[in-house]
């Protein structure tokens, strides 16, 4: 049995540099294809807003202001409450953003919002314009200390308002402790 070989020519420097700057270009369009193709949120800072921003385990307070491409406001809210990681990745992606008292204009993509799912007044494959004030945020355990201490306060204002003789109250008929009784 004989063995045939090729001859192989040897790659000159010039081609190897050729070779090179092919691959470099092959990646700078793939990178810039996925970076195209990422959805991504709009982001304009209106006012800046101070300090730290919140984290995906705090629980943040907005003024908010939810529209539709049209200009349809689908949802507002002076004073709303809300756990970053519990909103669509879009609005939680933005939140992570703001300061405290800082004022933002945010686009939420379809892919970053509700996708193709229908909620309420917002139709599937929605883009989502928000106006939204930062006014404060808390860590997750800071809140559920604040509501401890309040459902606290609650239980002691019950049991007061439930005791005899309490202000208010009617006591048990009949003369007053210590009195003759006739």
């Amino acid at each position: 049995m004989s063995v045939t070989t090729v001859p192989l020519r040897p790659v000159g420097k010039g081609g190897l540099w050729l070779l090179w700057i092919g691959i470099a270009a092959l990646v700078a369009v793939a990178v810039g294809f996925a970076l195209h193709m990422t959805p991504r949120i709009g982001f304009e800072v209106v006012k800046e807003g101070t300090g730290n921003s919140p984290t995906k385990a705090d629980v943040v307070l907005v003024k908010y202001e939810g529209k539709l491409a049209d200009g349809t406001v689908f949802d507002a809210n002076e004073q709303a409450p809300m756990q970053v990681a519990g909103v669509v990745p879009g609005f939680s992606e933005a939140l992570t953003r703001m300061k405290k008292g800082g004022e933002y204009k945010i686009t939420i993509p379809p892919q970053l919002g509700y996708g193709d799912r229908a909620v309420g007044p917002i139709p599937a494959g929605s883009t989502l314009h928000f106006d939204v004030t930062l006014l404060d945020f808390r860590s997750e355990a800071e809140v559920r200390a604040m509501q401890q201490q309040m459902q606290q306060q609650q239980q002691m204002m019950q049991q007061m308002q439930g005791a005899p003789g309490a202000p208010g109250e009617a006591g048990p008929a009949g003369p007053p402790p210590g009195a003759p009784q006739p």
